[in-house]
């Protein structure tokens, strides 16, 4: 029996899925996520970081807001931004700064399996969004985001009298 094992970075990953898709090209939004297609379009600008550090986030939508949940393990608030750009795209990105203990020459490590750096996050926001009123809150390295959605607009009906 053999056994193949692929290496395969997320950097690689979303570079490649840019390059098959058709949809960043026309809309030119580098690093965005569609709610949902729920691929990462590219890699985010140069200068704004990287997705180093690992951040998992669920997306949910309720009748009232939509919920936005990120994982922070280790993060305190102040070392997090949630900000609103280009109108319609929610971006939370920080630094997950690797904690230094005092070393000794002598020590070796043996494995370093947490993720450290910068991270960038983004996410297109529906129509029905309301941008300027989310809210966001963080309690044990939870990220909550609330966006709350505009009531869906009624339909109005207005009869057209028949001439003639």
């Amino acid at each position: 029996m053999c056994i193949v094992v692929f290496v395969y970075s997320s950097s690689q990953r979303s570079r490649n899925l840019s390059e098959m898709s058709i949809i960043p090209s026309l809309f030119g939004t580098q690093g965005v996520l569609d709610p949902f297609s729920g691929f990462i379009w590219g890699q985010p600008p140069s200068g704004e970081g990287s997705q180093v550090a690992n951040v998992s986030v669920d997306w949910k939508e309720t009748p009232e807001k939509h919920v936005i949940t990120a994982d922070l393990p280790g993060l305190k608030k102040e070392e997090v931004k949630v900000e609103v750009e280009e109108g319609r795209v929610l971006r939370i990105s920080g630094e997950r700064k690797r904690e230094r203990e005092r070393e000794e020459k002598v020590d070796s490590w043996h494995r370093v399996e947490r993720s450290y750096g910068q991270f960038v996050r983004r996410f297109r926001l529906p129509d029905n969004a309301k941008v300027e009123e989310v809210k966001a809150s963080m309690e044990n390295g939870v990220l909550t985001i609330l966006v709350p959605k505009e009531a869906p607009k009624k339909e109005e009906k207005k009869t057209i009298e028949i001439s003639g």
